[in-house]
């Protein structure tokens, strides 16, 4: 049966503080370990009162510090806010105090607004060759050293940190065919072009020294629990959280509510129903069904689940049922090849 992993936003909740969320990250890290999930991924995001993951090296390093075994990875660094140097040392550093189990995902949105982005001091104007260029120097950086360069990243030459290309698009999918970089896609927010993203994927792939075949990793919102209303009841705060984006009003991670009825109308409604439309929302049987349809119609060779989730015990818990369903897919998968 394929990997599960986890990504994490770092979730602030109402009326919480950063720390509190940090403290939960390495909770569920700690958790997901013992699961058996295999990689755990931060998100960088700016400006968002209800993400505490902004600093994405550091609580990676805060993850990677708490646990012993599972891959500790961005799911991205957006690469256009920093200089290629200093993530080749963030991250060569990383994998110099946590040998072997380190990803660098990394992403072209700024993961914030445009004044936001701004005063990341990051170049509004760049373009798609800019960014391959700053993803083949971080390459360069962290390759093994040839001859007596002038510049290197200290930690970090040698190190040869496994490099992901994400993305929302068709643009992310294709450069990571062209590179033979691994792929992953975040169908759990932005789910339109997921197939034809994965397609293009597979059917441009050129090898290379990192990879020597197509690795596509797809995203999905998972919110489980004992019965299908207590998981749409979970989802409500992922629902309100998404639609207060769309309204530009940001915030921290609301409470769950017994309906969104009085909440949104019927075009913010359809809205977030859409860009949720690969989550697995529900009791055990409801979130297998969705789960296996997602995993047999993207074929993808690992799958990552998030769930922002309002109740620390009950976000556990999800991952918990998560980690069964795995378990119970691989038994069906090993019984269909030994029929």
């Amino acid at each position: 049966m394929i990997p599960f992993s986890v990504l994490d936003l770092c979730p602030v909740n109402e009326g919480e503080h950063p720390r509190d969320a940090l403290r939960n990250t390495l909770s569920l890290a700690q958790h997901a370990e013992k699961l058996g999930f295999h990689r755990y991924w931060l998100a960088e995001h700016h400006n968002m009162p209800g993400i505490a993951s902004a600093a994405t090296s550091v609580v990676m390093s805060h993850v990677a510090a708490g646990t012993k075994t599972i891959r500790v990875g961005s799911g991205g660094v957006m690469l256009p806010n920093h200089a290629p140097l200093v993530i080749a040392e963030q991250f060569g550093t990383l994998d110099a105090l946590y040998p072997g189990r380190i990803d660098l995902g990394i992403g072209r949105a700024p993961g914030t607004d445009q004044r936001t982005a701004a005063a990341l001091r990051r170049d509004m104007h760049g373009s798609e060759d800019r960014f391959i260029q700053d993803v083949l120097q971080v390459q360069q950086f962290l390759a093994p050293l040839e001859g007596n360069p002038p510049i290197r990243a200290v930690p970090g030459y040698g190190s040869q940190v496994p490099i992901w290309l994400l993305g929302s698009s068709l643009f992310s999918a294709d450069l990571a065919a062209r590179l033979g970089l691994p792929f992953a896609f975040a169908s759990h927010f932005a789910p339109d072009m997921l197939m034809d993203a994965l397609n293009l994927y597979r059917h441009r792939f050129e090898p290379s020294d990192q990879l020597d075949k197509p690795y596509a990793i797809a995203a999905m919102g998972f919110f489980a629990a004992d019965t299908d209303e207590e998981g749409e009841y979970l989802a409500t705060s992922m629902q309100q959280q998404f639609l207060n984006l769309r309204r530009g009003t940001p915030g921290q991670l609301p409470k769950p509510v017994k309906s969104m009825d009085d909440i949104w109308n019927r075009v913010e409604k359809a809205g977030v129903d859409h860009a949720m439309r690969y989550a697995a929302i529900g009791g055990r049987d409801t979130v297998r069904k969705k789960l296996r349809d997602f995993i047999d119609m993207t074929k993808a060779d690992e799958i990552m689940v998030t769930a922002n989730i309002f109740d620390q015990e009950a976000r556990l818990k999800s991952f918990s049922i998560a980690a069964e369903l795995h378990k119970d897919l691989s038994s069906d998968e090993t019984g269909q090849h030994n029929a």
